[in-house]
């Protein structure tokens, strides 16, 4: 069931995706060679604190997974996709970073993801994450009221596959609210005019998630969590929380 939410849930959902992009900020100033991700997690976590905000990561168990996630931080590296768990792993100059940070408060969700190199940048890990970019921004574009979820997943997926990378298959946004993972489920890829219509007051995690390789296969680590492309290839991910209005797409976690 998809909860359409009030402006006023909206505005506090507002407040939510702030202290998401005050943390994620916080964390990408702070990444740089030697740093451990431990230490990116305790920092985000310190951001949290601050706000009187909860993470709905830490502690969360989805069905496959064969732990409880044990972070606040989700910290891939290099062929990691998604799920990233920190680890004592120190930063090196040109590893391509995806961070995926969320929070709760007052009772409402935020969720966000920024991909990024850290000190010397090859050119083809700056297209692959300004190609991410350009298929949230081209998702969030379509996040209007009267097109269908596949239009979204259309947006997306004609960006990447334009550019030649691979998509994670079964891998993409969904909605938020009151929890971090609700309905209706926003594909990467997909077809135009499919799908539930948009409405106002849906609230939805736009997250593209692509594959240099061009591949669309991936495994998971041995943690369980994280997973990691087959071909070895980098990859890259962006995600803002969005919410879909009359007005327009209103991004919950824009960071200023």
């Amino acid at each position: 069931m998809v909860e359409l939410k009030t402006d006023t849930s909206i505005d506090a959902m507002h407040e939510a995706g702030q202290v998401v992009a005050r943390a994620l900020t916080t964390v990408r100033e702070a990444a740089g060679v030697g740093v451990s991700l431990l230490e990116l997690d305790e920092l985000a976590h310190d951001v949290l604190r601050a706000a009187g905000a909860t993470s709905p990561f830490l502690g969360y168990r989805p069905e496959f997974a064969p732990t409880p996630f044990p972070a606040v931080l989700c910290a891939s590296v290099n062929e990691a996709i998604v799920h990233g768990i920190p680890t004592r792993y120190r930063l090196r100059d040109g590893d391509l970073v995806s961070l995926d940070f969320g929070a709760q408060l007052g009772g409402w969700a935020g969720d966000s993801a920024v991909s990024f190199i850290v000190g010397r940048a090859r050119p083809a890990d700056v297209r692959l994450i300004e190609t991410a970019e350009r298929a949230l921004a081209a998702g969030i574009e379509a996040a209007v009221v009267g097109n269908r979820v596949g239009d979204i997943a259309h947006a997306i997926g004609t960006v990447c596959r334009a550019a030649g990378y691979g998509i994670p298959d079964g891998f993409g946004g969904h909605g938020i609210g009151r929890h971090m993972h609700e309905d209706p489920a926003v594909p990467n890829e997909g077809r135009p005019g499919r799908g539930l219509p948009l409405r106002h007051g849906m609230v939805i995690a736009i997250e593209p998630m692509l594959i240099a390789g061009g591949t669309d296969g991936y495994h998971a680590a041995p943690d369980g969590w994280t997973l990691r492309t087959n071909d070895g290839s980098r990859a890259a991910h962006a995600e803002h929380t969005v919410a879909i209005t009359n007005s327009g797409p209103r991004v919950l976690t824009e960071r200023r």
